[in-house]
């Protein structure tokens, strides 16, 4: 069965840190790119959730939506089939739910990712960022 269940989710004060984890498995790793997601407070059930950032399981190549930009950080560790999410200087409008997806592999290109569906979901984990 193919599955990503992410981790490391929490309440922090703004300006905080935390670090999301991603652990896949259930298909090659190495097929896919890895992406997260965040679904915030204001987006209902059928609101689409917005790309946060990408990167190429192979390649390494990363890809960031402009209000992350210098304060996230995207890294895999193949070995563990495991992609992170470092938070930095946390605002309260990164509040959301945060989720990873395993899609196509060149998506992180121009920002694909954010506007295709994704093969595989996880099932989030919550972020809340306090002011």
């Amino acid at each position: 069965e193919s599955q990503l269940v992410e981790s490391g989710g929490g309440l922090v004060q703004a300006g905080g840190s935390l670090r999301l984890s991603c652990a896949a498995s259930g298909f090659r790793f190495d097929d896919y790119a890895i992406a997260w997601f965040r679904q915030g407070p204001g987006q209902g059930p059928g609101k689409e959730r917005d790309g946060v950032s990408c990167i190429n399981t192979s390649d390494g190549t990363t890809d960031y939506e402009d209000s992350v930009k210098g304060r996230f950080t995207i890294s895999k560790d193949n070995a563990k089939k495991t992609v992170y999410l470092q938070m930095n200087s946390l605002k309260p409008e990164d509040t959301a739910f945060y989720f990873c997806a395993a899609t196509l592999k060149t998506a992180c290109y121009g920002g694909t990712y954010s506007r295709i569906v994704p093969a595989y979901w996880g099932q989030g984990t919550h972020v809340i960022v306090s002011s």
